[in-house]
C-alpha cells in the first residue's frame, strides 16, 4: 500500500513538474480574487483605486500536494500631481517545485474622460522576469536507479528578461470592461547542458468585464469574468474562463463564488474597514485529475487605501 501511494505521489509530482515544460501550459499565475487585483494583469486599471494604495496577496494552490504552485503577489498604485496620470509596481514570486519565476513590473496609466459617467484608461507595463530552473535536482526514476536522464541535466541560469504590455480600462461607478496583454515579448530559456527550451514569458490576451446592481438597501450583486488565452502552434493554450457571482451586504462584506472551466469551483469572502482596509479569502476546491491528490487552494489578500481629505467622502469601490 505505501509503495502504491509513492507511485501516485511522484506521478503527481512529475505532472507538476512536466507542466514547466509541456507545451500547452500557460505559466502566468492564476488567482481567485482577480477582481480585486486587476493591476498585475491590466496596466490601465492602475489609478483606478484615486489613491496610494497598497495589495499583498498569497495563493497557496493545490494545498497538501509536495511541489504545488505558490504565488506571493505584491501591488501599488498611486497617482500623480497630474491627476490623469497614475504610476504602478507589481512584484511577483510563483514558483512550482523547483521552477522559480520572479517578476517585476511597472506600470504607467493616463485617464481619458469620455462623460461624466464613463471614463477609460490606458496604459503601458514594462519590467523583467527572472527564472531559475536546476533541472540535476529532480528526482526520476531513472536517477533512483543510477541512471542519468540526459533531459534532466544541466541549470536553466537565472537570467533578466525584459518584456512590456499594454491595456485598456473602460469603467463608470458600478461597471468595467478591460483587454490588455501585460507581456507582449515570447521569450524562452535554454539549459547550458543540451538546449532544453523552457517558455520563459509567453503572449497572453485578458478581457475582462464586471457589472453591479442594486437589488436593495443593502444589498449589490456584482457579476464578473476573465478570459485568458494564448494564440500559438506550438505554445497555445485552450482558452480559460473565470466567472463570479459576489453580493455586497451593507457595503462591508463580499461573499461570493466563482467557477474556472475546466480548472474549479470557488468561495469568495470580503471585510471592508472603514473603506479603507480589505481582507479577502478565498478557497477553491479543482473540478480536474488533480483533486484526488490536494485538499483544495487557498488565497488570502489585504489591501490598504490612503485617503485623504475629499477622498474620504469618495464613492464606494466595487472593484
Amino acid at each position: 500500500m505505501k509503495n502504491k501511494l509513492n507511485i501516485l505521489k511522484g506521478i503527481v509530482i512529475l505532472i507538476i513538474v512536466a507542466s514547466g515544460f509541456a507545451s500547452k501550459a500557460q505559466q502566468d499565475p492564476m488567482y481567485t480574487q482577480y477582481m480585486f487585483n486587476t493591476q498585475t494583469i491590466n496596466p490601465a486599471y492602475t489609478g483606478t483605486w484615486e489613491s496610494l494604495s497598497f495589495m499583498v496577496l498569497s495563493r497557496q494552490q493545490w494545498a497538501g500536494l509536495e511541489g504545488a504552485p505558490q504565488t506571493y503577489t505584491f501591488s501599488m498604485q498611486a497617482p500623480l500631481q497630474n491627476e490623469r496620470v497614475a504610476l504602478g509596481l507589481n512584484a511577483i514570486s510563483d514558483v512550482i517545485g523547483l521552477e522559480k519565476r520572479f517578476y517585476l513590473f511597472g506600470d504607467y496609466s493616463y485617464l481619458l474622460p469620455i462623460n461624466e459617467g464613463m471614463k477609460l484608461r490606458l496604459g503601458l507595463k514594462g519590467g523583467f522576469t527572472n527564472y531559475s530552473n536546476n533541472l540535476s535536482e529532480y528526482r526520476t526514476n531513472t536517477s533512483v536507479s543510477g541512471i542519468v536522464d540526459p533531459s534532466f541535466q544541466g541549470e536553466i541560469d537565472k537570467k533578466f528578461v525584459p518584456n512590456f504590455g499594454v491595456g485598456g480600462f473602460l469603467f463608470g461607478e458600478k461597471y468595467y470592461v478591460g483587454f490588455s496583454i501585460p507581456k507582449i515579448l515570447s521569450q524562452d530559456f535554454e539549459n547550458n547542458y543540451n538546449n532544453l527550451s523552457v517558455n520563459a514569458d509567453m503572449r497572453h490576451y485578458f478581457l475582462m468585464a464586471g457589472l453591479v446592481f442594486n437589488l436593495g438597501e443593502n444589498v449589490k450583486f456584482k457579476p464578473t469574468m476573465l478570459t485568458k488565452a494564448t494564440f500559438s502552434s506550438e505554445n497555445g493554450a485552450p482558452v480559460e474562463l473565470d466567472l463570479s457571482a459576489n453580493f455586497l451586504l451593507k457595503e462591508k462584506f463580499w461573499l461570493g463564488a466563482a467557477y474556472r472551466t475546466g480548472d474549479s469551483f470557488g468561495f469568495i469572502a470580503q471585510w471592508i474597514i472603514d473603506k479603507k482596509l480589505r481582507i479577502g479569502y478565498a478557497y477553491d476546491y479543482a473540478t480536474n485529475n488533480l483533486s484526488n491528490f490536494h485538499s483544495g487552494s487557498h488565497e488570502i489578500m489585504i489591501s490598504y487605501e490612503m485617503r485623504f481629505l475629499k477622498e474620504m467622502f469618495a464613492s464606494p469601490r466595487y472593484f
